[in-house]
This record gives C-alpha cells, sequence and structure tokens, in this order.
C-alpha cells in the first residue's frame, strides 16, 4: 500500500531548506537554472555552501533565482546563455561564468534541455536540430571546456541530468529520449575518460516530474505516476538533492552511475 503521508510541495521544500557547509567553499554551474529542475538544483547546492551560476536564456528569470538564493542567505551570479545556439557561444559561456565564479570551477550539472515529445512524422527539423545542440552538444562542449582545468588540479564533478525514458520505449519523443540516452552514456564514457585524473562523472535521472514547463500536463503526469511506489510525480527537490550528493565528498567513491529519482517508475510495478 503506498504512503498517504503529506509530503510539502516542491516550493514549501525549497523554502524550507536548512543551511549546511558540505558544499563550502565549491563553486558550481547549473545549466538551464531559471526554473524547475534546475532552480532547485542551485538552490540547494547554494544552501550548501557553493557559490553557483545560475544560467538562462531570460535575464530576469536568472536574476530572479539569484536574488531568492541570495536572500536565503546564499552566494550566486546570474550569468545568460543560450545554449542551443552555436558552439563557440557555449564556449563563451563557459568561460564567463569561469571568471563569474573566480576562474575556478568545481561543479559542472548539465541540466538545460528541450523536449518536444511529437511522434517522429511530427517533429520538426528545427525541434530537431535544438534538440542534438541543447541536450547533446552543449553538455559535449561543456565538458571539453571545463574538464582539461579538474583534471590538471585532480579534482572536480560533473553530473548530468538523463531521463527514465532513455531506457524504455514509448509511443513518442524518439529524438528527445535517445538525446538523454546519450548523455547517460557519456556520463559513462567521461566517467572513465576523468575519473582516473580525479574528477568524477555521474548522471541522475528523474521520472514524472513536476515543473513550471509541463503544467499543462498535471493530469497526465497524475496518471502516469498513480501506479508508481511513491503514487505521485517527482518534485524538483528531490533531483536537486540527488545532484548534491553526487556533488558532496560523500560521493566520493561513485563513478559512472546513474542515481535513479524516479518514484519506482522504471524498475518497479506495483500491477
Amino acid at each position: 500500500m503506498q504512503s498517504n503521508q503529506p509530503i510539502l510541495s516542491n516550493a514549501d521544500a525549497l523554502d524550507a531548506l536548512v543551511p549546511d557547509t558540505r558544499l563550502a567553499g565549491r563553486t558550481a554551474i547549473v545549466t538551464g537554472s531559471t526554473s524547475g529542475i534546475g532552480e532547485a538544483i542551485a538552490r540547494v547546492l547554494a544552501s550548501s555552501g557553493a557559490t553557483v551560476v545560475v544560467s538562462g536564456r531570460n535575464a530576469e528569470r536568472a536574476q530572479a533565482v539569484v536574488d531568492t538564493i541570495t536572500a536565503a542567505g546564499g552566494t550566486a551570479r546570474a550569468v545568460v546563455a543560450d545554449l542551443g545556439a552555436s558552439a563557440d557561444e557555449v564556449r563563451r559561456f563557459a568561460t564567463e561564468a569561469t571568471t563569474a565564479l573566480g576562474g575556478h570551477v568545481d561543479v559542472l550539472v548539465n541540466n538545460a534541455g528541450v523536449y518536444p515529445a511529437s511522434p517522429t512524422a511530427l517533429l520538426t527539423d528545427d525541434e530537431l536540430d535544438a534538440i542534438l545542440a541543447t541536450n547533446i552538444r552543449a553538455p559535449h562542449v561543456l565538458v571539453a571546456a571545463l574538464a582539461p582545468a579538474m583534471v590538471e588540479r585532480d579534482s572536480g564533478v560533473f553530473v548530468n541530468i538523463g531521463s527514465w525514458m532513455s531506457r524504455v520505449g514509448v509511443p513518442f519523443g524518439a529524438a528527445y529520449t535517445a538525446s538523454k540516452a546519450a548523455i547517460e552514456q557519456m556520463t559513462r564514457t567521461w566517467s572513465a575518460e576523468f575519473g582516473p585524473s580525479g574528477v568524477r562523472v555521474n548522471s541522475v535521472s528523474p521520472g514524472a516530474t513536476s515543473t513550471p514547463g509541463n503544467a499543462e500536463s498535471a493530469d497526465v503526469l497524475a496518471a502516469m505516476t498513480r501506479g508508481t511506489v511513491a503514487g505521485q510525480p517527482v518534485r524538483p527537490v528531490d533531483i536537486a538533492t540527488a545532484v548534491r550528493w553526487l556533488a558532496s565528498d560523500e560521493a566520493a567513491f561513485v563513478h559512472g552511475t546513474i542515481v535513479d529519482v524516479d518514484g519506482g517508475i522504471l524498475h518497479t510495478r506495483l500491477s
């Protein structure tokens, strides 16, 4: 039987964060962090002492998240970025974000993504290009830009955000789900490539998650998760706390792993 114990809403859980020092002195970039999962990650990392770059395409939304973090006693900087732009623009963002953090990046969270879920025949060329650019090329370019300095100092963390749909067939969103399978495979490969130099690479795979971006699909999310162990959609804060653990010294021996934060949707069945 599923638990009927009430849980805090995502907003209330974020507002109730208790500051701690597990990431004190660390710096982090969280892509796509002006709302939803990315905002939650930025706020949770900042609540644990990290100085965070909040990034997105809209400067006002990025600054609003920075202001929220600052009001809670954290430290953050806003850096505008369109990760669907050219590779040179993504490299420019990496340089600007590094500068905003004082020239030193300890953690990169590759969260930014686009998720058109059209049937294959209806996906436009522009949508396909955006998926490939934002979900695959941008993380690759950012890791390529930031990894050398981490390798040189034998320390650093990359956390990639995947999806439960990357490992199960669904009748829509082929390009999107393939892009998430790609980021999970890059996680394993980057771990093998950079891990021996002290750089840890892991991924968090969210289940059906309630965010502002899919608010119009609340009924669909409820139906999808009703039969899961959790019985309800994942909250962004649940994903954020998993990211924080992977970024911390508590996960020092975790390499190349996919952490499923999905309410049991992928691996369990109740009926």
